[in-house]
């Protein structure tokens, strides 16, 4: 499976979606994202369950200052709705790949029931 691209209209109904969603935010005129961008198609070649997905920072301004995106390329990923990871910098691909892995086998009820407590505990 290739990469889609977000926009600020289409971010948040694909991270939203069931399953896993990585995202690249990146720049073109950015030397470490042109090193980490085969690395990220590669392993959404190798992981077709999985939805891989770019944002081109100078083109959605707007969508990488609301997330707070300060350094590119940064790496977020999401499963059912859930943001479980958040991480500027190139990754090599075994780290990816290791990534990706842990967030297959993470139990996804108990992730729900955690931020319920955290949901309802006293502030």
């Amino acid at each position: 499976m290739s990469t889609t691209e977000l926009t600020l209209d289409t971010f948040e109904s694909t991270v939203t979606a069931d399953g896993i969603t990585l995202v690249d935010f990146w720049a073109e005129w950015c030397g470490p994202c042109k090193m980490f961008g085969p690395i990220f198609e590669e392993a959404a070649a190798e992981n077709p369950d999985v939805t891989f997905a770019k944002v081109n920072t100078e083109a959605e301004q707007q969508l990488a200052g609301s997330l707070g995106i300060m350094s590119i390329p940064t790496v977020m990923i999401f499963r059912d709705g859930i943001q479980l990871f958040a991480q500027p910098g190139a990754l090599p691909k075994g780290a990816l790949d290791d990534l990706i892995r842990q967030v297959r086998e993470l139990d996804m009820d108990e992730i729900r029931a955690q931020l319920a407590d955290e949901d309802n505990s006293p502030s």
